[in-house]
């Protein structure tokens, strides 16, 4: 099962959320951890297309971003909703027990016991935890990815366990 879903050829790194000013910067939505992404002189692509970062600086939680060939409000306007994203080619080892997104999407999700539960199809980002959203038979489940409930991730064998504590799966 967790060939069923093929790597992304790009990862998403930001979100264009509205122009800034009337030079054609953007105000972005930041989803990575590695800030020096958005470093003068880096490339990063909207829709496929290449495009150089000229500057950017944050902006309260969000980043101004200021890129070549964006030069006026309504060239950022159009640039409005699209992800910035890079090539998968440029992901970065994460520290061990962390994983993106894109390799957890797909995974055979069973309970210690043996039972299947489902396929991983979404992950939400909640204050306290990460959520895994499961696919199952009886629609979809929400899963806290907490030590207490996931004990495994085994990438190569495309497959995560979870102890199905109390509630969890909608028995009783």
């Amino acid at each position: 099962m967790g060939d069923k879903f093929p790597p992304p050829e790009f990862l998403i790194i930001g979100r264009v959320l509205a122009p800034w000013g009337t030079g054609g910067e953007l105000m972005v939505q930041i989803t990575t951890d590695f800030l020096d992404r958005f470093a003068s002189g880096r490339l990063v692509y909207i829709e496929g297309q290449p495009l150089q970062i000229e500057s950017s600086r944050p902006q309260k939680q969000h980043l101004r971003l200021k890129l070549a060939g964006v030069d006026t409000r309504q060239d950022a306007g159009k640039l409005r909703g699209h992800d910035i994203t890079i090539p998968r080619t440029e992901i970065r080892s994460l520290p061990e027990g962390e994983y993106y997104a894109f390799q957890l999407i797909g995974l055979a999700v069973e309970t210690t016991t043996g039972n299947q539960v489902g396929s991983i199809i979404d992950l939400m980002t909640t204050a306290s935890n990460d959520v895994y959203v499961v696919q199952s038979e009886r629609g979809e489940i929400l899963i806290p990815a907490i030590e207490d409930v996931v004990k495994s991730i085994d990438l190569e064998n495309g497959k995560v366990v979870i102890e199905a504590i109390e509630g969890l799966l909608g028995t009783t």
